[in-house]
């Protein structure tokens, strides 16, 4: 029987410093609007990249003969979010549809993150004796409150954007005021769409992170699996991780794909009047 370190960690602290991150403050919080979160930053940058190299690629090799894999794969992308942008937005989409498709590579690629092993960059940093730099490291971009609100609030922006722009300055402020109740009850019906574009803009934030949130607990949790010191644990750790991974890719790119529908209802209903 194989007997545990006295310097190893116990099962709560162990997730507790995968769940911390890389920080101006490190600290290991969830949420802190006070403090930069550097390796969500990284990894989205990151992933934005690949993303925009992964499309360059597709628009530079394809060809109107037949298809390879590469090329029908991102054919059938393209062709679904221009069907689903079609049926949602009623107007000029020229810019609307790349920018779903944009949002839908960009947070598959970050929620694709969590299928690296949970504990590669903590052994590569103490390999390379770089453990007191990089305290904590989160990789998944999609997993952080801050990262997800972030998106959020950019989605938020769009909508003012579009509202301003199909309803003019006057005709925006005019609806605010006056939807849905009427001008005479133009103080709660501020309060109404005040609290409205808040509410969209936290729930669109918050489905992502805690699904995403969840996920990567779970990962943390089979990990766990591992360190027992008997054969049923590694067992249980091999066959709990591949189910788990196999049915994440579906959490993956599903939370993608909601999160682009949900971008597209909020900017279409900004471009219709009440």
């Amino acid at each position: 029987m194989t007997v545990a370190s006295p310097d190893a960690p116990t099962a709560s602290e162990y997730i507790v410093h995968h769940l911390g991150h890389f920080s101006t403050a490190h600290q290991d919080k969830i949420v802190d609007f006070s403090i930069l979160n550097m390796d969500t930053i990284f990894w989205s940058v990151f992933a934005g990249v690949v993303g925009c190299l992964l499309m360059y690629i597709a628009a530079r090799n394809a060809t109107s003969g037949v298809p390879g894999r590469f090329q029908a794969f991102v054919e059938m992308m393209v062709e679904m979010v221009e069907d689903q942008s079609k049926s949602i937005v009623h107007g000029n989409r020229t810019f609307i549809a790349p920018l779903a498709l944009t949002v839908f590579v960009w947070v598959a690629l970050m929620n694709s993150l969590d299928f690296l092993p949970v504990d590669l960059f903590s052994s590569a940093f103490r390999l390379f004796g770089l453990e007191q730099v990089f305290p904590h490291h989160r990789v998944v971009p999609t997993a952080d409150l801050n990262g997800t609100l972030g998106i959020a609030l950019g989605v938020l922006v769009l909508m003012l954007y579009y509202s301003v722009k199909i309803k003019g300055l006057g005709g925006f402020i005019h609806e605010l005021f006056s939807a849905p109740f009427g001008i005479w009850l133009a103080p709660f019906n501020l309060l109404l769409n005040v609290i409205e574009f808040a509410a969209k803009t936290v729930s669109l934030g918050m489905r992502l992170f805690g699904n995403m949130y969840a996920g990567e607990l779970l990962f943390l949790l089979i990990a766990l699996l591992g360190s027992a010191a008997t054969a049923f644990g590694f067992i249980g750790h091999v066959i709990a991780g591949s189910i788990w991974a196999i049915f994440h890719i579906l959490i993956v790119l599903l939370q993608a794909f909601i999160f682009m529908m949900l971008t597209l209802v909020y900017i279409g209903q900004a471009h219709e009047s009440h």
